[in-house]
């Protein structure tokens, strides 16, 4: 009888702990950091949607002065996470997570019309590699950013949103340091952890068929969208039903 009702609370504890080990490692934790030439406000629609579905969203509002000044960013951010993490990054946000992406904190990486840069690559490197249709990037005075042409950024950066939003969008841009641009990424992340790729089939920041390129080398599951490089801020619902599609995966 003894040895029955040891053996009924062994099981019952077993069943529990392994309850909560799945509890544990359930992915509510989503950090999105934004690309360059632009901030994180453009991601409000997507965060409410996310949001709306349960997950705790945070937008890190890197300066974009270097890359280890944005990765640093990255890094207090998730530092205040309780758990598991998605990590998100537009365009030159996907160098960022990327280095980030090694936190022990994030369970995986989502890279939304990224850069997926191997050890040794840059910005610079890999857009030069497969050109972009838009190429109207300029110099600040001093040399030391660049931005997009405010009279290209809509047809460049957004071409699928209402003007009057990609007007706001060029005048509210957020210079990017060349020295951001040129940084050489370290050992990618995504060589540990799982990702996952949105390709955005009009993109005329980052040639379409380089983001394919990218997913396919990192062994990214891909979603190829019908948008322009904002695929965040025109198609918020697609967008979020990838990354909620990505934090179940890795909660299972």
């Amino acid at each position: 009888m003894t040895r029955n009702i040891l053996s009924t609370l062994a099981l019952a504890f077993a069943t529990s702990v392994i309850a909560f080990a799945a509890q544990a490692a359930e992915v509510k934790n989503i950090v999105i950091v934004h690309g360059a030439l632009a901030d994180g406000s453009g991601w409000r629609k997507a965060t409410d949607i996310l949001t709306r579905r349960g997950f705790n969203v945070t937008i890190v509002q890197q300066p974009i002065t270097s890359l280890a000044d944005d990765v640093a960013a990255t890094q207090r951010v998730l530092d205040l996470q309780d758990g598991p993490t998605l990590l998100v990054g537009h365009s030159y946000g996907g160098i960022v997570i990327t280095e980030a992406g090694h936190d022990d904190k994030v369970a995986g990486l989502v890279y939304v019309a990224a850069f997926q840069p191997d050890k040794g690559e840059s910005l610079l490197s890999l857009a030069s590699s497969k050109p972009a249709s838009g190429m109207n990037i300029r110099e600040t005075k001093d040399g030391k950013f660049l931005y997009i042409d405010p009279v290209a950024f809509p047809n460049d950066f957004a071409a699928d949103l209402p003007k009057d939003e990609t007007a706001f969008l060029a005048r509210s841009q957020v210079f990017a340091a060349k020295e951001a641009f040129s940084a050489k990424a370290g050992d990618p992340a995504w060589k540990d952890k799982k990702s996952w790729a949105i390709v955005a089939t009009e993109d005329r920041s980052i040639n379409p068929d380089l983001e394919r390129d990218m997913a396919k080398r990192a062994g990214s599951t891909v979603t190829e969208i019908k948008a322009s490089h904002a695929v965040f801020a025109s198609q918020p619902e697609k967008v979020a039903d990838v990354i909620d599609a990505a934090a179940r995966a890795l909660s299972e």
